[in-house]
């Protein structure tokens, strides 16, 4: 363009000048490309006209351009070329198809995590310590929704770092790495304590009894297995992001479905095994269940000083707690409502079902958490866009209707429901797993079940991301904890319901119980 740039926006990476290839300014870290001396003044003082291409996930275009740079530069809409739409171009031009070809295999991989944690379930429901410590089903949603909380949350974390160029260098990549798995050593440790507390206050208080012995237990397996389930699933996530990035596709897409299809068969396998082994040690009870707590809780210090060392996390470090431990809480009333309805022998059926609609509802809302807080980021800074003002009541056919590419994959992700719960019920009676016959009667009820559970949660997501982004609140770190947690919730007070209903109607063909 003939006209020159107003010095005060000389530090903005938007160009004004005819499309060409990426460039870097001469910015510390930046190499200057051939070339860019045609773009400058007279005076050889001018200001270098870049124009940013989207950072789409196309193949052949490097993802890692001077896109941001301290995180919050991007703003493709003031580019004004004629050869640009009349609509500011999304930094995810993915269509439906390419969308559902990326979520479909991680999603159906995660489903069959759940339905291998719902046959664990299904087995461990009848263990003396699940009988004799009925708590421990308190802690089932709390600390496979921790999963959620943590580990889907970090995902959404690097993955919003990957994308927009924060791991790119080995150094920055590195510390990306050290300080989120520091970070979710700690959340784990104390979030797990607050868990156990939490199942003991819920499992006293309709009850009206309170055992020392039991809540010792729980408080060292809630502990231990969060911490582990933590360490274990932290690594494999860092290795999905740094993979994708590396063959060209969305972390935003695979990322947290990932996430999810062994964190619930590695938490529950590993809260069954550990409450089990510590059961059978009740006998010194006051030796082995205090020195577990302790021996994890000492090592709290080592996790917050690596942690505090990364700026990335040393904010989460200090304002991340209310999500994850609110999450927590809400989880854990949705392992009240488990823990009373499967010690009903007629609802023991139950079992295997809860963790598959509770995982497959919280995978597809993470994934599209994911995606709109990294629309959000490649556009600015949280609460800096007023166009990206939030939506204090969006509309339902602005959700899942509009023509934008978030409610795009908003649509494929609720069209996934169906088909890919039939696939995993079809899986457990195979494996004749549960204590129910999947008659069409049923097969109705649990799919309105999933389809409303899902329904919900995508519309709240939708609300809720943009929300927190106007309020300044980084939405990877806050929002998808609230999410899976409201999806354990409704997903298990959807299912108790539909149970009861099965069996209040009659249906003896479901074989409820048997």
């Amino acid at each position: 363009m003939s006209s020159k740039p107003e010095p005060k926006d000389t530090h903005q990476l938007n160009g004004t000048g005819p499309p060409v290839s990426p460039c870097s300014s001469d910015g510390p870290g930046r190499e200057p490309l051939a070339g860019t001396s045609e773009f400058l003044g007279p005076d050889e003082a001018g200001v270098e006209v870049v124009v940013i291409e989207s950072r789409a996930n196309a193949k052949g275009v490097r993802e890692e351009d001077a896109l941001l740079e301290n995180g919050s530069q991007s703003n493709e809409s003031d580019d004004v070329s004629t050869d640009r739409g009349p609509a500011p171009p999304s930094p995810l031009k993915e269509t439906s198809f390419s969308i559902g070809l990326q979520v479909l295999f991680p999603f159906l991989l995660a489903g069959f995590g759940t339905v291998a944690a719902g046959m664990v379930l299904d087995i461990v429901q009848h263990w003396e310590v699940f009988q004799k410590v009925t708590e421990v089903f308190i802690l089932v949603p709390a600390l496979l929704g921790l999963k959620g909380n943590l580990e889907m949350t970090l995902a959404s974390r690097l993955s919003t770092a990957a994308n927009i160029g924060h791991m790119d260098t080995p150094k920055e990549l590195w510390r990306m790495i050290t300080g989120n798995m520091a970070l979710i050593q700690v959340q784990a440790t104390v979030v797990g304590f607050l868990a156990s507390i939490a199942a003991v206050v819920f499992g006293w208080i309709p009850d009206g009894h309170f055992s020392i012995p039991h809540a010792f237990l729980l408080c060292a397996s809630s502990v231990a297995t969060a911490f582990i389930a933590s360490l274990v699933l932290g690594m494999i996530m860092i290795g999905v992001i740094i993979g994708s990035r590396k063959i060209g596709i969305n972390p935003d897409n695979v990322a947290t479905p990932i996430a999810a299809s062994l964190g619930d068969l590695i938490t529950l396998a590993l809260l069954s095994g550990i409450s089990w082994g510590l059961y059978l040690e009740q006998g010194v009870w006051q030796y082995i269940y205090p020195l577990v707590c302790a021996f994890f809780v000492a090592l709290l210090p080592v996790w917050v000083v690596l942690a505090r060392r990364s700026p990335a996390t040393r904010e989460v470090l200090y304002s991340g707690w209310e999500p994850v431990i609110i999450a927590m809480a809400i989880s854990s009333v949705g392992g009240l409502i488990l823990d009373k309805t499967v010690s009903d022998p007629n609802f023991a059926g139950m079992a295997v079902f809860t963790p598959v609609i509770n995982g497959v509802g919280g995978n597809l809302v993470a994934v599209q958490a994911s995606r709109i807080s990294t629309f959000l980021h490649m556009n600015g800074m949280p609460g800096e866009n007023s166009e990206q003002a939030p939506r204090r009541c969006p509309s339902p056919c602005t959700t899942f209707f509009s023509p934008d590419v978030n409610s795009r994959s908003a649509r494929v992700l609720f069209l996934l429901v169906v088909p890919g719960h039939l696939v995993f019920l079809y899986t457990i009676s195979c494996m004749q797993g549960g204590h129910t016959t999947l008659t069409l009667i049923f097969i109705i009820f649990y799919m309105t079940a999933a389809l409303l559970q899902v329904l919900i949660l995508l519309y709240i997501a939708d609300w809720m991301v943009h929300w927190m982004w106007g309020r300044g609140l980084d939405p990877d770190n806050f929002s998808i904890p609230y999410l899976t947690a409201l999806g354990d919730l409704l997903g298990t007070g959807l299912l108790a319901l539909s149970f009861h209903v099965l069996w209040l109607i009659g249906d003896r063909d479901t074989d409820v119980g048997d």
